[in-house]
């Protein structure tokens, strides 16, 4: 009987400034462009992954013909055991595992979160990183973050920059070695406040809905185009410390991405009414002097970029002002990390 193979990873979301909206390569998850995001505190998954061929195991696996057990993962969730699309996504990545480890193990994945899954606060980001780093480690495999990085891509796009905390930039590149996430050093000390504007799992999925984008908005070829600029810009206001060039251009970016949804065949919306009110509160908001800007990803609810300092007066005006809505803080959030 084999021993059990086991690690617990935890990892935090992140949430995108210069956004990560479409593939290049669908197999090797390689971005059409490079993306910028901060890694958040609260927002948090924590997975074990164990791996194990047990005489248990085996009989509920099966046996091939030549004797050796099948594959047979099983996924819980939040308390919930996991079949159909979730599990063979989940199985389908810790293939990516087995095959480097160079073994061909069945594994049990349990995973807890303090994110809303599927409501555009980054579940996948912190739900992969998380599973890439407790998977790895428990088929025995020494990652650097790098390494680490290009493999929870493949799991989740948005996943390979959840691997460090603070600023982070995708490279996009064009194939597996060049596509990964790496730190920015940043002197801004930033802050997300989320409006909490619905908690639902979103009507069409960001996979689905960033195909569609891909392949039939005509907009979508001058987000690209534009996105390379906004990203050199984004950079060069980080570096020079000027949180109001890095809000207008987070800003800009986010809007030129729902504005491609929207014009897809069919169009995607995910804004509610809640939503408008928010972004014009956010726009009001610097009329009278905050230093306050939104983001959106795919989803209802709402991001504002503020300095970390100022974060606290930030979410008590939003909170006057959006009463029905919950209003969290969240302050840049560590990489990933091994539990036990």
């Amino acid at each position: 009987m084999l021993s059990p193979y086991c690690a617990t990873a935890c990892a935090h979301a992140n949430i995108a400034l210069i956004k990560y909206w479409g593939k290049a390569d669908e197999s090797l998850v390689i971005p059409t462009t490079s993306s910028l995001s901060l890694t958040l505190d609260g927002l948090t998954t924590q997975t074990t992954v164990e791996f194990h061929a047990d005489d248990e195991s085996c009989e509920q696996a099966g046996a091939s013909a030549t004797g050796s057990p099948l594959l047979h993962d099983t996924l819980n969730i939040d308390g919930q055991e996991q079949i159909g699309t979730p599990l063979q996504r989940v199985s389908k990545f810790l293939d990516v595992i087995r095959e480097r480890a160079g073994i061909a193990l069945p594994a049990r994945v349990v995973s807890h979160n303090t994110v809303p899954f599927g409501a555009g606060l980054a579940s996948s980001a912190s739900a992969f990183a998380a599973l890439a780093a407790a998977a790895s480690r428990a088929a025995g495999l020494e990652l650097s973050d790098r390494e680490l990085s290009r493999i929870a891509r493949r799991g989740s796009g948005s996943a390979c920059r959840s691997i460090y905390g603070g600023l982070v930039k995708w490279n996009a590149g064009h194939d597996d070695e060049s596509s990964y996430a790496e730190p920015v050093e940043s002197p801004l000390d930033l802050a997300i406040i989320v409006v909490l504007i619905s908690a639902k799992e979103k009507p069409m999925s960001s996979r689905e809905a960033m195909r569609l984008t891909v392949r039939t908005s005509p907009l979508y070829p001058a987000w690209v185009c534009a996105s390379e600029v906004d990203m050199r810009d984004a950079l060069a206001a980080v570096s020079h410390s000027d949180l109001r060039a890095l809000g207008a251009v987070a800003e800009a970016n986010a809007l030129g991405m729902h504005a491609a949804m929207m014009s897809a065949r069919p169009g995607v919306v995910y804004w509610l009414p809640q939503t408008v009110a928010a972004l014009a509160a956010v726009r009001d908001m610097r009329t009278q002097g905050f230093d306050v800007w939104f983001t959106m990803d795919a989803g209802a609810n709402v991001k504002v970029l503020a300095l970390a300092s100022e974060a606290e007066h930030v979410a008590d005006e939003l909170r006057n002002r959006m009463p029905d809505c919950a209003v969290e803080v969240h302050h840049p959030g560590s990489g990933v990390r091994i539990v036990h």
